[in-house]
């Protein structure tokens, strides 16, 4: 039966997050959660609300995950909260540091699902990339996380965990905006935000939230393939900045390349674009495109994206972005010269197009490399179990 309302849900599997021992993980949750959940465990309603707020400052403001620590809440309540909650983090089953310094976590859920986040150091600020599901259902045909299957959505205590497990291997607690090494984040890792927007958005909230994390929504972006049904809700309930995942300004090469262009096409989605809530000149829309070797990156193509966002009167930054090979990769990147050329071009049409210099290569960090050590299909193995699939159903 389809979900009545203005949405384009995509199914993947339910995941039951009971914890074995049966206590209730605190992270992911807001004040009125926490405060729900202390009263579901048996705590009078005044005391609740008293508790939800220390906790909140505890577990968001100081990184604590030890009650033991919590020194304003009494000593004799230890123990029943130890009893009945927790305050986890990812399980960490691999951590690597790239040449360059960008660090990759391979992280692991309660139920065995694995997820990457990473982070990218820079001058002037440090950049987390975040995962919003396991897997991708998107397919686009450049990215290696496109050819793993979609398991399931990520909770907002699983996207939350991934901020606070940064701070915890940064040594930035207590949350505070001064000195931080960790200062944007990018909804930018394994699978698409608008695919699971309600955990993305309660995610996100408690990372904004000033009392806890404490991050700008002006130092958080999130990206999308182009769910246009979803890009007004995003601009309305979580206000963050956009980034579309563009990679092509012809139909039948964005069809190819993102899939997903045959449901919401260039037009479509740059009229979506051009109505996100909070967009201007001093919070431009980003685009990303990935420079792909005479598939996308003749001049005509600069020109055409130029057209585009002209006509859109879109107040757009284009990110061109170095494709980053990984085995089985049907494409090849764009030459230096052809990817300058095509910069030049769009700066020339009055819109800023920096080439991202590519990082954490070395460790199958960098844009469109992440893919768990849960899947190593390639390609030609997908498109072969594709065929199978379609066999099978006659």
């Amino acid at each position: 039966m389809p979900i009545p309302g203005h949405i384009d849900p995509v199914p993947v599997t339910r995941a039951v997050f009971e914890r074995p021992d049966g206590r209730v993980d605190l992270v992911g949750l807001d004040k009125g959660a926490i405060r729900a959940a202390l009263e579901a465990a048996g705590m009078e309603p005044k005391q609740a609300k008293l508790r939800a707020k220390q906790l909140w400052h505890w577990i968001y403001n100081r990184g604590v995950t030890d009650f033991t620590l919590m020194t304003d809440i009494a000593k004799a309540q230890h123990p029943w909260l130890a009893e009945h909650f927790v305050v986890g983090r990812p399980d960490v089953k691999e951590a690597q540091v790239s040449e360059d310094g960008t660090r990759k976590w391979l992280l692991s859920s309660p139920d065995g699902q694995d997820y990457e986040m990473v982070f990218i150091p820079d001058a002037d600020r440090g950049t987390l990339c975040v995962s919003s599901q396991v897997g991708c259902t998107l397919n686009c045909r450049f990215c290696h996380t496109g050819t793993m299957r979609l398991v399931r959505n990520l909770t907002a205590g699983e996207i939350v965990g991934q901020v606070m497990l940064a701070r915890d291997a940064l040594g930035e607690w207590p949350s505070s905006p001064e000195g931080r090494l960790l200062t944007n984040i990018v909804m930018m890792g394994m699978g698409e935000p608008l695919y699971n927007f309600d955990a993305v958005r309660d995610g996100l909230k408690i990372v904004m939230d000033g009392d806890g994390l404490a991050l700008s929504k002006r130092r958080i972006t999130l990206s999308t393939s182009g769910v246009v049904p979803m890009m007004a809700r995003a601009g309305e309930e979580i206000g963050v900045n956009l980034a579309v995942s563009l990679h092509a300004v012809t139909k039948d090469v964005r069809d190819e390349i993102v899939p997903l262009n045959k449901k919401y096409g260039i037009e479509e989605l740059l009229q979506a674009c051009a109505d996100y809530p909070g967009a201007n000149n001093a919070r431009r829309i980003t685009f990303e495109y990935v420079m792909l070797k005479d598939k996308n990156d003749s001049d005509a193509d600069a020109r055409e994206l130029v057209r585009l966002l002209r006509h859109y009167k879109l107040p757009a930054k284009v990110n061109l972005i170095p494709f980053n090979p990984w085995p089985g990769a049907d494409y090849e990147c764009s030459t230096p010269e052809r990817i300058r050329s095509f910069s030049n071009i769009v700066f020339e049409g009055g819109i800023s197009a920096p080439v991202r210099t590519p990082r954490g290569r070395d460790i199958d960090a960098a844009c469109g490399q992440l893919k768990t050590a849960a899947e190593k299909k390639s390609r030609a193995e997908l498109d072969r179990l594709a065929a199978e699939k379609q066999a099978a159903l006659g």
